[in-house]
């Protein structure tokens, strides 16, 4: 049971760490299962969608006034419509590509060498953006253009191979387009709202056979260590970014799929 409470945490700490950092959640916790053997199936389907709902409600819980503020605008400010029109655009691509490609991506781009590759490519692409003498012509993640909001979301739809991040597709993205650092991560956190949430209902309705309760004592440590390391992140990306730039997070990356590549090639 100890272990089992262990494991919990440290699955708990990786989700709420990585969701929101550029470095792939997905792609930490494939290579956790498969050389730690921190397997899913020794908490059942409900601990992992718990989990998530964990670091979902750590940036909810943080972002929920100015949410509010912009759903009262929305009657009598077109910013604020444009806004909320914007970050429904950015979403669809990946809602409407994840639901076509669900079976696909699960059966066959869930590969720890494709994890690894992805891993090495992101911090790769991470380190170019950084060096990159880009002009930044906008500073507000709430006033994009229209058609920037559409361009994250296409490239959004890359972060479905799991190890390249959902996160560092979008704020790539964003700062290709003209966002500076701080915005283009503060637009991550936005649309990782209804991304996230699509994702998480998703997974529960083609999962809903196999959920059970599960350990609660196990699940409940999950959960908290996910909103409280996920509420961390949330609180203190934006001006670690904004002053240090994304360099920490690639070498990250690309030590841990080289990592994963040297112990795929040596044990498998």
């Amino acid at each position: 049971m100890l272990f089992d409470l262990l494991k919990a945490c440290v699955l708990g700490i990786i989700e709420g760490l990585t969701e929101y950092l550029p470095v792939s959640s997905t792609g930490h916790l494939l290579l956790m299962d498969h050389f730690f053997g921190f397997d899913d199936d020794d908490f059942g389907k409900a601990f992992v969608v718990l989990i998530q709902l964990g670091a979902i409600l750590a940036l909810l819980s943080i972002y929920f006034v100015r949410l509010w503020k912009i759903a009262l605008a929305l009657p009598h400010d077109s910013d604020a419509r444009r806004f909320a029109i914007g970050v429904l655009v950015a979403f669809l691509p990946a809602a409407v590509i994840g639901a076509v490609s669900y079976g696909i991506i699960k059966s066959v781009l869930f590969n720890v060498w494709i994890v690894c590759t992805m891993l090495i490519a992101g911090g790769a692409a991470l380190l170019w953006i950084d060096r990159l003498e880009l002009k930044a012509r906008y500073h507000d993640a709430t006033r994009f253009p229209l058609p920037m909001y559409l361009g994250i979301g296409i490239i959004q739809c890359i972060s479905m191979i799991p190890g390249v991040s959902r996160s560092g597709a979008t704020i790539v993205g964003a700062m290709l387009f003209g966002a500076d650092r701080r915005s283009a991560a503060e637009f991550s956190f936005y649309l990782a709202i209804p991304t996230m949430i699509g994702a998480f209902v998703y997974e529960v309705y083609k999962s809903r056979a196999e959920l059970s309760g599960g350990n609660a004592l196990v699940i409940a440590v999950g959960f908290v260590a996910s909103f409280i390391a996920g509420w961390i992140v949330v609180k203190t990306f934006l001006d670690y970014v904004s002053r240090h730039g994304f360099a920490l997070f690639a070498w990250w990356r690309i030590a841990a799929g080289a990592l994963g590549l040297i112990g795929m090639a040596l044990v498998g």
